[in-house]
């Protein structure tokens, strides 16, 4: 045990050193308020399952990832930039690090009123990449349903600027480099049963298709045109 902990300590140590040497400005972490009343989304995604997904799931990877950076190389350092070395990070900040990204984004990609269809550049690009915002669909409920276990469906921007489908298990995501298909995630979809069970039991089919009415298309645009806008 205790040569196991010296090797995490070690490779903590050089992964925070190697992130430091980028020059990239600290990163706070930040539990930030929903965007919305727990019963805004209803009735496809219900009050009661809002609050506990948010302030108990999700405040729950919060806390743990304070935990787990805290007085180490790794405080300070952004969430973005530790996804790219994933597979050098320790279990708990992977995974209490993708919870807290994860959902954050989650949260942003919904709102009330919402749902419809995309407009302008991202559904040009929707209908490029999959020939309809139909077979878009299609494709994403297909993702979403046959992840095994828990996971998430996403729409992701590969380093080309083509839009992508995929998912990940646990709370990995298309920014870290332990999954195979890598990429910017645009629109993200927890299917873990703690986002739907209180309402649709094993019924994951209604939920996703649920989902399409709170999709915010308008965030999902803006995050479509600073992924592919030209680097500075």
């Amino acid at each position: 045990m205790k040569k196991q902990a010296t090797r995490i300590l070690i490779a903590t140590l050089v992964l925070g050193a190697a992130l430091a040497a980028t020059g990239q400005e600290a990163a706070p972490l930040v539990f930030e308020p929903l965007p919305y009343a727990y019963d805004a989304l209803e009735p496809h995604i219900d009050a009661q399952t809002m609050e506990i997904h948010y302030a108990r799931h999700h405040q729950a990877y919060y806390n743990n990832l304070v935990n787990a950076v805290t007085g180490t190389a790794l405080e300070g350092q952004a969430l973005e930039a530790l996804f790219a070395r994933a597979s050098e990070l320790p279990v708990a900040v992977r995974n209490n690090g993708g919870g807290h990204w994860n959902h954050t984004f989650f949260w942003q990609n919904m709102a009330p009123d919402a749902g419809g269809i995309p407009e302008g550049d991202l559904l040009a690009a929707i209908e490029a990449a999959f020939g309809s915002f139909a077979d878009f669909q299609a494709k994403f409920e297909a993702a979403a349903m046959t992840r095994f276990g828990s996971g998430w469906a996403w729409l992701s921007v590969d380093a080309q600027g083509q839009l992508f489908v995929s998912s990940t298990p646990n709370q990995d995501n298309p920014l870290m480099n332990v999954v195979a298909e890598r990429g910017t995630p645009i629109l993200g979809l927890d299917v873990w049963e703690h986002a739907y069970y209180l309402k649709y039991q094993n019924l994951r089919g209604s939920y996703i298709s649920a989902f399409w009415n709170v999709v915010n298309w308008p965030e999902v645009a803006a995050r479509f045109s600073r992924a592919t806008a030209p680097a500075e």
